[in-house]
């Protein structure tokens, strides 16, 4: 349980809150747009044609179950994009740019999440290109933090080379059990390390966000009193209050 997961429900946390969001899935895979949902068969436009096609951007954006939660889904042709993308020489500003088309202003979102891949590849290139910061997911396992230097190192190149307002929005520690001593060890290590970048807010291992996707619903539609619901709309609240306070 990770970026797939924190992305649909903190999107559908932030709906609830009241807010437009626009969900970009960007993982070839397509996991973000089968946990809304989104038949196969209805993905006529996808986040290829998003970054390679010429098709007008609301033609790509699918309404979700959810009122306010959209989505521009992904298939598998996604994972042929990384080649595709190396002939050109904006490759790594194709989703940012589209992502900054004229049509998107008169849509209203308030926040334009993007799910990337599992893995460090051009396309998560370009969502650090286009995005204004990256949140990361950080599994409660002994691993995990070696991977979280790897990335915070990349992000720290983008910000070099590409897109120097990019920044770390915070680290949010998922599949998190208060009693197991080694979820205990790496929440202490990330934040002995990270400080406040860590949110103070931890998603729990909760089999309701476990089952949440095969029914086709963020876990906060699925059991809305559930302890992943109420932990990932305090993430939302968190991450609202982080905002507020920084553009006070």
């Amino acid at each position: 349980m990770g970026k797939t997961t924190t992305t649909i429900n903190l999107g559908a946390a932030l709906v609830e809150l009241g807010l437009r969001v626009l969900l970009v899935d960007l993982d070839p895979q397509g996991n973000a747009s089968t946990g809304l949902g989104i038949e196969v068969e209805d993905r006529t436009y996808t986040t290829y044609d998003l970054l390679l096609g010429d098709v007008d951007l609301p033609e790509m954006i699918l309404t979700t179950e959810i009122p306010n939660f959209h989505i521009i889904p992904a298939t598998v042709d996604l994972s042929s994009a990384d080649l595709e993308l190396m002939s050109n020489e904006k490759r790594s500003f194709l989703l940012h740019d589209a992502l900054r088309q004229p049509a998107i202003e008169g849509l209203d979102y308030d926040y334009i999440l993007i799910d990337c891949p599992p893995s460090l590849s051009l396309l998560t290139v370009n969502a650090m290109v286009a995005a204004n910061s990256v949140l990361v997911p950080l599994q409660s396992e002994f691993f995990a933090l070696e991977g979280l230097s790897q990335l915070i190192s990349t992000v720290r190149e983008v910000r070099q080379t590409a897109n120097p307002e990019l920044r770390v929005e915070g680290v949010v520690l998922t599949m998190h059990d208060s009693r197991n001593n080694l979820t205990h060890q790496v929440e202490q290590d990330a934040r002995d390390n990270l400080g406040d970048m860590v949110f103070r807010t931890v998603i729990p291992r909760n089999v309701r966000i476990s089952e949440a996707p095969s029914y086709a619903m963020p876990v906060l539609d699925y059991d809305t009193t559930s302890r992943g619901a109420i932990a990932y709309r305090e993430l939302a609240k968190e991450i609202l209050d982080r905002h507020a306070a920084t553009n006070a």
